[in-house]
């Protein structure tokens, strides 16, 4: 029972610790996609258009706006058709950005509540009022970063997960270690009343936290399951153009690939037929 104690509330105190790791994927996708997405480029939305840039790879800056494209900074021709379609993209581009930093900032926001429900159930005193304030002080942080990012126009995929590792890690090593000295000097000091208050603790966070969690993230599921459709309607734009590079190939400003369900499913079969 003691070591399932230690292990149970560190566990409880580390569930918000894969949020990072959520952030380094730079892919987007749920259920009502029609594709999994992404972008290999930085993103620029300012009044003047959209600015695709990055350090490595051909080509490394790609300008969109009403209809023109510049890439690498030489203009390319564009059908009218094209045209129209460069500015629906665009158009869609700059609805799609605040929805992105709305979702990113209610993210956040549950990270640091679920944090903050550990802190004050499992850490004592001066500790807790000093992880409260730090808290406090990195989730004012993180949302700043949010809003002068994504929320200012500005995505990049690697900023995002280093600005979400970064607000969390150092309160997660001290957080775990808290939640762990709790069980273990409870676990150790052979006090059965102890033990059984901090498992009861536990288990009353747990469904707290469950309950809460649950319906924040459920509300935000269903937010981003609304960026889907938008999407849908930009990679069908980017699919239905004739836009070509220099060396012949289609523009393409954001990756479409297909569900990994669906390729997964899509071997499987495969690997049955090559069986049979």
């Amino acid at each position: 029972m003691r070591h399932a104690l230690i292990a149970g509330t560190a566990a409880l105190a580390l569930t918000f610790a894969v949020l990072p790791a959520q952030a380094k994927n730079a892919s987007f996708s749920t259920d009502s996609c029609k594709y999994d997405y992404s972008t290999p480029y930085d993103v620029d939305v300012t009044p003047a258009g959209l600015s695709f840039h990055r350090i490595d790879g051909v080509p490394s800056k790609i300008f969109v706006h009403d209809g023109a494209v510049r890439v690498d900074g030489k203009d390319v021709a564009v059908s009218r058709g094209d045209a129209e379609s460069l500015r629906r993209y665009e158009e869609g581009v700059r609805r799609l950005v605040p929805q992105i930093a709305a979702i990113a900032r209610e993210g956040t926001s549950i990270g640091f509540s679920a944090m903050t429900s550990v802190t004050m159930a499992f850490a004592d005193g001066d500790q807790r009022s000093r992880l409260l304030e730090k808290l406090k002080r990195q989730q004012a942080e993180a949302l700043r970063k949010i809003d002068e990012g994504i929320g200012a126009g500005h995505w990049s995929a690697d900023r995002m997960a280093e600005n979400v590792a970064g607000s969390v890690s150092d309160s997660v090593g001290e957080l775990v270690g808290s939640v762990t000295s709790s069980a273990v000097t409870a676990a150790l000091s052979g006090d059965s009343a102890k033990v059984a208050a901090l498992e009861e603790k536990g288990r009353s966070l747990d469904k707290a936290m469950d309950r809460e969690m649950d319906k924040r993230s459920k509300a935000l599921d269903e937010r981003a399951s609304q960026i889907c459709p938008q999407l849908d309607a930009l990679a069908e734009l980017q699919k239905g153009w004739s836009v070509r590079l220099d060396d012949g190939k289609p523009l393409e400003l954001m990756t479409i690939k297909p569900k990994q369900h669906d390729h997964d499913e899509d071997e499987h079969a495969e690997k049955k037929v090559a069986s049979s």
